[in-house]
């Protein structure tokens, strides 16, 4: 009995049965002081229209209709008192009620008569010194009355409260039972379930959230296999490459003045997965939140100015035509300098994998409203508007553009965006006037707008 007060088809129960009782508790109480006060007024109505007849009665000549009226009046418990000369015919009216009946007063009281409640109405004789005093009982016993017939209702509330909540219950637990089916069935790997949209608003609600969820986690998942197959797939390039050479220099294939040609493919292989393993870990500490940062002031049109040096030997020889534009002034930020510059170097490198040869790559700087501002833009063939969308989720521009274009890993966009964000800052891609991509940086600091300027 106790683990059934703890599902909800319990508690609906308890609920309900609770509400039907305290309700027919509540109604009992304010019924029966109502009962009790429309009777006794009832009583007393009745009262002052018998006592008028009893004056009438009393007034009339013939003795047989004077007693026939007054028996009538006692069957129905009431007495009469009948004042003549002053004096009662019996005992037990109130004094005040006799002095008012004499001095001519009509009598509306509610007073003791023999130790019980009584009402009390009196009325003038025409004679001298002479009335008529009709009495009747307060009603009793009413209230107990009414409280005995309370418990068929309390029964009835009680048998309909326990199937009111049974029904409250199968209609309000249905949708969170079918919700926890379709979860162990998702958390079993089912990623196709899905929760049917019926019943009142809030099941409906519940059913559109676990559907997203569930939608949301088989397009993630995809995505996973996606990405992890473009990793497996530049992780497996330069081990073959570093496997065919070291081979080839074990049997001897290699020798002489090839070996330092060899030397330096297998060098360049072995840098290029260092820094795809090297990705993978920023990237993952990134989603952790468990990568240090060195945030200080930095000019960012000093960094810009670096990274140009930097690449201008690389796009020197059949490569793009690198341009540098930077303002006259130091544009100032608050941020990690080694994390923009590698934010930088990746956007770079992703421009020199697909720009031809003398297209244009431009590494600007500019400063707007307080927030310095870095674009990358190219001469390449750029993203389409859907590609735009997309083109910060790992793995998701490999795999649109394997076989069509080089591409990277998949991961160079995704890490420059997280660690934008980190640094408080936020990175967009769009269409760049040159006719390729242009990705722009924004970072929040004290820049202050300047003119452009080539190097």
């Amino acid at each position: 009995m106790r683990d059934f007060f703890r599902t909800l088809t319990g508690r609906a129960v308890l609920v309900t049965v609770a509400t039907a009782v305290v309700a027919v508790i509540v109604t009992a109480l304010v019924a029966v002081p109502i009962a009790v006060r429309s009777v006794n007024a009832q009583i007393r109505t009745e009262l002052m229209d018998k006592s008028v007849l009893a004056v009438e009665s009393l007034t009339d000549e013939r003795p047989a209709a004077r007693r026939r009226i007054a028996d009538r009046l006692r069957a129905q418990d009431i007495e009469i008192y009948l004042i003549r000369n002053g004096r009662v015919d019996r005992e037990g009216l109130p004094p005040r009620v006799l002095r008012r009946v004499l001095a001519g007063e009509t009598v509306d009281v509610r007073a003791l008569i023999g130790g019980r409640a009584s009402f009390i109405v009196g009325r003038p004789l025409p004679g001298v010194s002479s009335g008529v005093v009709l009495t009747r009982r307060v009603a009793s016993g009413i209230g107990w009355r009414i409280l005995g017939g309370v418990w068929v209702a309390l029964l009835a509330g009680l048998v309909g409260g326990v199937l009111a909540g049974a029904l409250l219950a199968r209609f309000v637990a249905r949708p969170i039972g079918l919700a926890a089916a379709a979860a162990g069935r998702l958390s079993a790997g089912d990623r196709s379930v899905r929760i049917a949209r019926a019943g009142p608003a809030e099941a409906v609600r519940l059913a559109d959230a676990f559907n997203q969820l569930a939608a949301a986690l088989q397009t993630s998942e995809g995505r996973e296999r996606d990405f992890l197959l473009s990793v497996s797939h530049e992780l497996r390039t330069p081990l073959a490459t570093i496997r065919g050479y070291a081979e080839a220099l074990a049997d001897g294939v290699i020798a002489g003045d090839d070996t330092a040609a060899a030397g330096s493919t297998v060098l360049a292989e072995a840098q290029r997965l260092d820094r795809l393993i090297s990705d993978l870990l920023v990237l993952s500490r990134l989603e952790a939140a468990d990568l240090p940062l060195d945030v200080t002031e930095v000019d960012l049109t000093e960094l810009v100015r670096q990274a140009g040096q930097a690449w201008a030997a690389r796009c020197a020889d059949g490569g793009p035509v690198l341009t540098v534009r930077t303002p006259d002034r130091p544009v100032t930020v608050g941020t990690d300098p080694g994390r923009i510059r590698q934010v930088l170097d990746g956007l770079c490198e992703n421009a020199l994998r697909v720009v031809p040869a003398g297209a244009p790559l431009v590494l600007a700087v500019r400063a707007e409203e307080g927030t310095g501002i870095i674009e990358v833009r190219d001469g390449g063939p750029g993203f389409t508007d859907d590609d735009l969308a997309v083109a910060f989720e790992r793995g998701e521009l490999n795999r649109r553009y394997r076989g069509v274009r080089q591409v990277g890993s998949g991961l160079g966009l995704a890490l420059a965006a997280r660690l934008v964000t980190r640094l408080g800052g936020r990175i967009t891609a769009g269409h760049a006037p040159e006719g390729g991509a242009m990705f722009t940086v924004e970072l929040p600091g004290s820049a202050r707008p300047g003119q452009a300027r080539e190097p």
